[in-house]
């Protein structure tokens, strides 16, 4: 019904910038919250950043200052911009939408991942 894909990621140096897309299409009637979480390696999967459908930003101690949070609505896609990278950010990045699926008389809310992306930055 809806289907997520992530792009962006790669291998940067230390103190380096990566955008990470995620673009949602399908049978959408729309897109409420929407966030980014990220896994290392033998570590639980972590929320990074989130943003509401009112325009409300959160993110994670470990983040704030270096990554921004930003959606496209008219394109239904997910963006995060990070700048600053450190070696300690590596990690596949999961995008994660809260989404109204249209479905029959009234449209369904779904919570849909991404497929990942994987991030490395090198020291």
């Amino acid at each position: 019904q809806v289907q997520l894909v992530e792009s962006g990621g790669g291998l940067v140096e230390s103190g380096g910038s990566l955008r990470l897309s995620c673009a949602a299409s399908g049978s959408i009637f729309s897109i409420n919250a929407m966030a980014w979480y990220r896994q290392a390696p033998g570590k639980q999967r972590e929320l990074v950043a989130a943003l509401t459908t009112a325009g409300s930003t959160s993110y994670a101690d470990s983040v704030k200052g270096r990554f921004t949070i930003s959606r496209d609505n008219a394109q239904n896609t997910l963006y995060l911009q990070m700048n600053s990278l450190k070696p300690e950010d590596t990690a596949v990045y999961y995008c994660n939408l809260e989404v109204a699926v249209k479905q029959g008389v009234r449209p369904m809310m779904y919570f849909y991942w991404g497929q990942g992306t994987q991030v490395t930055v090198s020291s």
